[in-house]
């Protein structure tokens, strides 16, 4: 931790994990268990005082800020897998789910094959875009796939008719939609593509301090 403090990467549109309320302010299931963490962190290092600082990441760079230890942890949707463990560690997964499709409310596709032929855009740096990259190459499924900075704007794409289908994980795209100006003209639907166990993200060799959140992780499960 840098200066005495724990440094704390959030995402910006991770409903309901990590993502900015009104205020600008950091808020979510996976920030709470983070705020929990660094309680825990204060009482075994002795240090009361140590400030919780935020930092804010995408899926494109939230890897590399472990990593690179510009962040102590990263609290938001993030799916432990073999892959990611080469370069960093995580703690127990806080949340099982699965990627599927977000479509608007009249839209007759219901699976990845309905999208021969049709865009699909998926967020930058995620799971779930490798996953239907994947599929469309092995099925030879024609399927244009897109890429989107932010899960925000990929939602925004199915809403103005620049993609067919957003594909991600399905507790994000409920979360989505909900804090959509009209929820209803969207719709999730199809099977799960994928399984992902989302985990609190942390440095890939630190066992001390991962003790720490494993430990405190299994109190509050």
């Amino acid at each position: 931790a840098g200066g005495g403090s724990l440094v704390v990467a959030h995402r910006e549109s991770s409903v309901p994990f990590s993502y900015l309320n009104a205020e600008k302010k950091p808020i979510g299931y996976a920030v709470d268990l983070c705020l929990k963490i660094a309680e825990a962190v204060r009482k075994k290092t002795g240090m009361k005082n140590m400030a919780v600082e935020f930092v804010q990441v995408t899926p494109a760079n939230r890897i590399g800020m472990i990593e690179e230890g510009k962040a102590d942890m990263e609290c938001g949707s993030t799916t432990n897998n073999a892959e990611r463990r080469q370069k960093v560690a995580f703690t127990i997964p806080h949340y099982i789910t699965g990627a599927r499709l977000m479509v608007r409310a009249d839209s007759k596709v219901d699976r990845l094959e309905d999208l021969d032929g049709k865009k699909l855009v998926s967020t930058k740096g995620t799971t779930p875009l490798k996953a239907a990259e994947q599929a469309n190459r092995e099925r030879l499924l024609r399927i244009t796939i897109v890429e989107a900075p932010d899960h925000a704007r990929a939602v925004e794409m199915v809403e103005k008719g620049e993609a067919d289908a957003f594909v991600m994980d399905d507790v994000l795209l409920f979360g989505l939609a909900a804090n959509r100006p009209n929820p209803a003209g969207l719709k999730v639907v199809g099977k799960f593509l994928t399984t992902e166990p989302l985990a609190i993200m942390l440095p890939k060799n630190d066992v001390e301090f991962k003790k720490v959140v494993d430990d405190e992780m299994r109190r509050l499960i």
